[in-house]
């Protein structure tokens, strides 16, 4: 499966990430990707831009080096009723809105009927379009019951390449999720989370598990310009 854009990643406005965004598109150009998308942290996270940051990317061309570049967010789920650091007026002014939980804005070990929640909130967000790395193992929630709502929603559910090798027990969840995406006709995306500009469009081992259970192309809305293209009229995403 090839895989044309890379909408998960971050810049050195997220201060611990390493690329500028200049070098960031500029990975996916010699990627030969169709786009990449910008999603710095949300401001609750240690050491993120300032909204203002956020207000201002929209001096960034729709495209640069011949990529498409997708204003966004990695906004941070900062309660289990599916609150996030940013207001409804900020992502609607964004194109990407990926949303995650990080341990750093959630201090507490949640329940999985918590995390369930929250995330059947984002899936109910109509500016909320990815759930980011939700295969954390720290995080756990029912898989069934939200990528069913997921499918209902047309909210994707990611496949992040980072977490295999930096989330233990990913991997497990991750293939459990992408089963059940399968299984009710949920779409995915599969995302690198580069924090540095040598991890844009590089997928493996996402790839590889999602080959090893024969995951439908049709259903990851990035494996094709067509798809791609597609989801973003759907969700009214200027091409």
């Amino acid at each position: 499966m090839k895989i044309i854009a890379d909408l998960h990643t971050h810049t050195t406005a997220s201060t611990h990430a390493y690329s500028t965004l200049t070098e960031m598109v500029k990975a996916a150009a010699d990627a030969g990707l169709y786009a990449i998308a910008i999603t710095d942290h949300g401001m609750a996270m240690e050491g993120a831009p300032d909204v203002h940051y956020f207000r201002n990317l929209r001096v960034i061309p729709k495209e640069l080096m011949g990529v498409r570049v997708l204003k966004g967010i990695e906004a941070n789920i900062i309660d289990y009723n599916g609150k996030l650091d940013a207001d409804d007026k900020l992502l609607s002014a964004l194109e990407w809105v990926v949303a995650s939980m990080h341990s750093i804005t959630l201090f507490d070990k949640p329940s999985v009927e918590k995390c369930t929640a929250a995330y059947l909130a984002m899936c109910d967000n109509p500016r909320v379009k990815v759930l980011g790395h939700s295969g954390s193992e720290y995080y756990k929630y029912d898989y069934d019951t939200v990528i069913k709502r997921c499918a209902q929603t047309s909210t994707l559910v990611e496949i992040n390449n980072a977490s295999f090798g930096f989330r233990k027990g990913s991997e497990s969840c991750c293939k459990e999720i992408a089963l059940l995406c399968k299984k009710h006709n949920a779409r995915i995306v599969v995302d690198s989370d580069a924090h540095f500009f040598d991890r844009v469009g590089k997928f493996p081992s996402a790839l590889n598990m999602l080959s090893e259970i024969d995951f439908p192309p049709e259903l990851v809305v990035n494996s094709s310009v067509d798809n791609l293209k597609e989801y973003f009229k759907e969700k009214n995403i200027t091409i």
